[in-house]
């Protein structure tokens, strides 16, 4: 096994209420966890202070978007500065929501990227393709170009997840084989050997995302380059705690 620590992401998407969520809390203060686990839970906006200040410290905490600077006249949006003054550490940037329904480009994703890093936030930096790309046989060139945005705005890349996420998986309840998610994990391995450095090759957490259940999350776990999960749905669920404890 590598020397990666195995990363779980939660996110709570647009879900939960101040009752639910502190049930969830509660299972996961009380659930026991594998210590070689970092695990991060992915609050709304309006819950990051409830979730950071009622979540036990070996949980983190991630808001779900962020915008490119760290104040002024953005009607709706939160800034890494505001992230950071309520106590949370880490950002959700990309995901395929923001893409495809918000219609939030690779230029902006990677301006939001380096103003978090510069403000020293964790980013979870997402990528993926959607079907007709990956039918169309341009996963590789998709995902490449995504993550050549992030790339170029990334200084220290120990601040950073990069999240692999095929938008045909997210939701619909479709999971790319282990075989499909290893493939591409250690493609863009290869691509930041060639484009980034070796070092960081070696070192970047490249976690799968899209239908990750308590039931699949063993075998994908145990692929050599899958280094944890952005989990959806089920983190919302007990099983998030068995997705946790994949590679206990």
């Amino acid at each position: 096994m590598s020397s990666r620590k195995f990363f779980v992401g939660g996110n709570w998407k647009m879900n939960g209420d101040k009752k639910s969520l502190g049930d969830l809390i509660t299972t996961l203060n009380t659930a026991s966890l594998h210590d070689e686990t970092e695990v991060v839970c992915g609050a709304p906006s309006i819950y990051l202070e409830f979730a950071r200040s009622n979540l036990d410290a070996r949980i983190g905490v991630a808001a779900q978007n962020c915008y490119k600077v760290a104040k002024g006249a953005f009607t709706g949006e939160i800034s890494p500065a505001m992230i950071k003054d309520s106590g949370v550490e880490w950002v959700i940037l990309g995901h395929s929501e923001r893409r495809h329904v918000f219609g939030e480009n690779d230029e902006l994703i990677g301006q939001k990227v380096a103003h978090a890093l510069e403000s020293d936030l964790g980013v979870i930096a997402c990528i993926g393709e959607k079907l007709e790309e990956r039918e169309a046989g341009t996963t590789e060139e998709v995902v490449y170009a995504q993550t050549q945005a992030i790339a170029d705005n990334v200084k220290d890349w120990s601040k950073v997840v990069l999240a692999y996420e095929p938008v045909w998986a997210i939701g619909t309840g479709k999971t790319a084989s282990p075989e499909q998610a290893q493939e591409v994990h250690e493609k863009l391995r290869e691509w930041m050997r060639t484009n980034v450095s070796e070092a960081v090759a070696d070192s970047v957490r490249i976690i799968y995302g899209g239908s990750v259940t308590g039931a699949n999350c063993n075998e994908l776990g145990s692929q050599k380059d899958v280094d944890g999960f952005l989990v959806g749905g089920a983190s919302l669920k007990p099983e998030f705690v068995d997705i946790i404890n994949a590679r206990a």
